[in-house]
């Protein structure tokens, strides 16, 4: 049974942050399992992180996601930082310990190979080749989870290439740079390509990549869920491949957060999953 003297408070942090669906997917969790508490929407500028980062233990947080500009950001504020947010530079979790010190986790790796186990029983991340696109925090995430999971190749491209070489230098083998203007011929032998970047975004152009050489088995995903579909995975789904957004992995990245703060691993439902889609 719930406490009822003591709230339950969580939130996401960014900037903007008002778009995020991640309120109503923890408050949908804290009501089925009978927790008294909420989760909100913190918008927090960049020069405010810091103080904000302080202020979670004194108001009776139990911790916050990150969410951009803050994943690469925040590491220098937590007191500790799990191996895998050391390796990538990059967090989306923190949880305010019973001392009132700041742990920084990243969970966005385990929900990106999750959606796709969902999304493809039987998948392998060392069946072939993979391509991703982009080299910020969430690449990071993608290529250091995807390495853990035993891929054998990960080419990395942006549009950056000093970016790609950071992250293949920061997170070493099997990722390797591959210059954007050959990003066309880099899909001829993939097997999963993911794009990475904000590319395809509402009020973004799209991922500027021809589909022509790649694999009609390759699975192709995306990190974006708003929209449900890119031109990216349009162009995909309309030549064969298999199509994953972003959703699963944003459902999947919340399971061990939500855990970490009120010690309950929830469930992904139909019905949740249908509540977060009905507002995209």
């Amino acid at each position: 049974m719930a406490d009822l003297d003591h709230f339950l408070m969580a939130g996401v942090m960014g900037y903007p942050v008002m778009h995020s669906r991640s309120p109503m997917l923890h408050n949908y969790w804290l009501d089925q399992h009978g927790l008294v508490g909420r989760y909100m929407p913190l918008a927090v500028a960049p020069d405010g992180i810091e103080r904000a980062l302080r202020a979670l233990a004194p108001l009776g947080f139990a911790g916050c996601n990150l969410t951009m500009p803050h994943k690469e950001t925040a590491v220098p504020f937590m007191d500790r930082i799990s191996p895998l947010v050391r390796r990538i530079g990059a967090m989306n979790c923190v949880v305010v310990a019973e001392d009132g010190s700041l742990e920084g986790h990243n969970f966005e790796a385990f929900g990106y190979a999750e959606s796709i186990v969902q999304a493809v029983p039987g998948w392998q991340a060392d069946a072939g080749p993979i391509v991703v696109f982009g080299a910020g925090g969430a690449a990071r995430a993608v290529v250091a989870g995807l390495a853990e999971r035993g891929a054998k190749e990960i080419r990395v491209l942006n549009r950056t290439r000093a970016r790609a070489e950071a992250l293949a230098t920061d997170l070493g083998h099997p990722a390797t740079v591959v210059d954007w203007t050959e990003r066309h011929d880099a899909l001829s032998d993939a097997t999963l390509v993911v794009n990475a970047t904000n590319q395809g975004m509402h009020g973004a152009p799209p991922l500027d990549l021809k589909l022509d050489r790649l694999p009609p088995e390759a699975i192709v995903s995306d990190l974006i869920y708003a929209p449900k579909e890119t031109p990216f995975l349009a162009a995909a789904r309309t030549r064969g491949n298999r199509t994953v957004n972003g959703l699963g992995m944003l459902l999947n990245q919340a399971r061990p957060a939500f855990e970490a703060w009120f010690s309950v691993m929830p469930d992904i439902t139909p019905e949740l999953r249908a509540k977060i889609e009905a507002t995209i």
